[in-house]
């Protein structure tokens, strides 16, 4: 079928002036109600969303500020509380060689007066024996003295006759080594 110049589809290929201006008129129109009434609120909602990106983006900022301020201080503190542990682990140490010193001495002197004393019970047993052997020495020459002479004797010639005895005898080879150190 032919189209005719006039016929309804061909307006859109090549358009009447006059419908040309009425759809500039109307596209204006509308275009101005828009801009009156919904464009400023469009600009508006898009200036408060840009604020508020703003705002947020330099709410970052600053969290971001605040948590580096904070991580610092939180290392800063981790550093003192390090250096606080090592000072407390020298000085623990310190304290632990000090009392070790201290024991190692009080052990020695413990020792020495456990030696000294040792040495003064040995030298007092010592002498103890030498009496009781100076003792026995003078009963058996009382005795040995009775035997030969064949007569008691009175006191006094018992006593001068040990005297004499003790006096020849020679003790220190009985005596201990620690009494003739300590008496040299």
């Amino acid at each position: 079928m032919p189209v005719a110049a006039g016929s309804s589809g061909s307006f859109l290929v090549s358009p009447a002036l006059g419908l040309m201006i009425w759809t500039l008129i109307v596209f204006g129109v509308t275009m101005w109600v828009l801009s009156k009434a919904a464009l400023p609120r469009i600009g508006e909602a898009l200036d408060r969303r840009a604020r508020a990106i703003r705002e947020n983006i330099e709410a970052a900022e600053k969290q971001r500020q605040a948590a580096d301020e904070l991580l610092e201080e939180y290392r800063q503190r981790l550093k003192e509380a390090r250096e606080q542990a090592d000072e407390i682990v020298a000085r623990a140490r310190q304290a632990a060689d000090t009392h070790e010193g201290e024991a190692k001495a009080r052990g020695q002197e413990m020792l020495a007066e456990a030696a000294k004393r040792a040495e003064r019970d040995i030298d007092s047993a010592s002498k103890r024996a030498l009496d009781d052997i100076r003792r026995e020495v003078a009963d058996l020459t009382i005795l040995a003295t009775e035997k030969v002479t064949r007569k008691s004797l009175d006191d006094a010639d018992q006593r001068r006759l040990v005297e004499q005895a003790l006096a020849e005898l020679d003790f220190s080879a009985i005596a201990s080594p620690h009494e003739g150190a300590s008496q040299n």
